[in-house]
């Protein structure tokens, strides 16, 4: 397996333990790993009945920065652009909605430190 492979296993793992976690949260997860011409969105649920755009993120022990921190300008300009797009294609211009990040770090205690973050990015 390559590090891209590696990689890709690892954000579909990622994605798994953020959705199991967004769950027991209470948010209801509609669709996973949306593409298009934007950007891709990891996942979509309803949260108190508002649209969430979530993407997840993880590090491990040895990066410098958190999942959070990890999200520079670019990709957050991605991130609004694949969610505007998801609006205007499914016709909800008038649905509240926002953009979380859910960041996920190795644990001490737990297998996970799960960090969420609502209306993380501002479009």
């Amino acid at each position: 397996m390559n590090a891209k492979e590696g990689s890709k296993v690892s954000g579909t793992h990622a994605e798994g333990v953020a959705a199991r976690y967004l769950i027991s949260k209470g948010v209801k997860i509609i669709e996973r790993n949306v593409y298009s011409r934007g950007g891709e969105i990891d996942l979509i649920g309803i949260h108190d009945e508002v649209l969430v755009f979530f993407e997840v993120r993880y590090r491990g022990r040895s990066s410098f920065s958190t999942g959070a921190e990890s999200i520079g300008y670019h990709k957050q300009r991605r991130i609004i652009k694949a969610a505007s797009y998801y609006l205007h294609s499914h016709s909800l211009w008038d649905y509240p909605s926002r953009i979380d990040v859910v960041a996920l770090a190795p644990g001490i205690t737990k297998q996970y430190r799960i960090q969420w973050i609502q209306d993380a990015i501002q479009a």
